[in-house]
């Protein structure tokens, strides 16, 4: 039906134009709050941990998702427009292409002046790693990095599990990719956060590959290099701890001719050309390059299969 293809048009339009909610009224930023009431009360131990983050985890994926089911199903049924309004918005609230991008640029700005401080501090909002100590070629990576892993999970993924689920798909995929962002990784929250972090790498195995691909056929429309960005995606992907976030990075990293390194981690790619703030401009046309291509396959899909 037409009305899917509408919702998606409509949604990325609404990205490109406007970007992001204030955190005080976006969805996500209300999904944020709930999950950290829920930490309030995880019980002790590392068996009740799992347990309790498996059953918050499901919970709230269908506390979010079930409810709209039926609501898009009504509103199909007895209101076009409503449906088309009310899913673009929805659909909407799981990606963001724009914010990506002025994140990018937030740190990137600074960098150009010279302000290595500040564009450490505007990194450290990106990611989760400490940012205090280092150095420009660091801070370039890290956001090369962040954007091409983002382009995947930010982007690619929620249109994906639009395609395949409809609106339920995307926000219980975007329920998933929050939880796992706050307490999906080892340390404070290793068994509270293990069956959230392990839901994400299933539900972006697919994504993750795919995005990779698009990266590495964008490469030359980048100024970079296609036959290196699928060199070293085949060679460098599985070097990254997470199985997908490898992918887009080593592609990125092989179109750029750059090394992209977290110390104690991984190392991707090989050092072609150095690495300088330009290489943040680059890796933004890549994003924006693999999110038009990606856009384009969906809008062929749903035309095929929803018309």
């Amino acid at each position: 039906m037409m009305e899917y293809l509408l919702v998606l048009i409509i949604a990325l339009v609404l990205d490109v134009a406007f970007g992001e909610l204030p955190n005080a009224i976006h969805p996500v930023a209300w999904l944020g709050r709930i999950i950290s009431w829920q930490l309030k009360l995880c019980p002790e131990g590392n068996k009740p941990q799992l347990l309790y983050g498996t059953i918050i985890v499901l919970g709230t994926m269908a506390v979010f998702s079930v409810p709209l089911f039926f609501l898009m199903t009504y509103l199909r049924d007895v209101n076009t427009s409503a449906f088309i309004i009310t899913g673009a918005m929805l659909l909407k609230f799981t990606f963001s292409l724009r914010e990506l991008h002025r994140a990018a640029i937030r740190v990137k700005s600074p960098l150009e002046e010279g302000d290595l401080p500040e564009a450490r501090n505007q990194l450290g909002r990106i990611v989760s790693r400490k940012t205090e100590t280092l150095g420009e070629e660091a801070v370039v990576a890290a956001v090369v990095e962040s954007v091409s892993e983002n382009t995947s999970d930010s982007f690619v993924a929620p249109l994906f599990y639009f395609l395949i689920l409809g609106i339920p798909g995307a926000i219980a995929y975007r329920v998933c990719n929050t939880f796992d962002a706050m307490i999906g990784y080892h340390g404070e929250y290793e068994y509270l956060g293990r069956f959230a972090a392990k839901l994400d790498d299933v539900l972006n195995f697919l994504p993750a590959r795919l995005s990779g691909l698009i990266a590495v056929l964008v490469a030359k429309l980048a100024k970079g290099s296609l036959t290196r960005a699928w060199h070293v995606m085949w060679r460098d992907h599985g070097k990254t701890e997470s199985p997908n976030a490898g992918w887009t990075m080593a592609a990125t990293a092989g179109a750029l001719g750059i090394r992209l390194e977290k110390e104690g981690h991984y190392s991707l790619g090989d050092t072609v050309l150095p690495i300088s703030a330009e290489a943040i401009n680059q890796g933004m046309k890549i994003m924006w390059l693999s999110a038009g291509t990606w856009v384009i396959i969906c809008l062929g899909v749903t035309l095929i299969v929803f018309t």
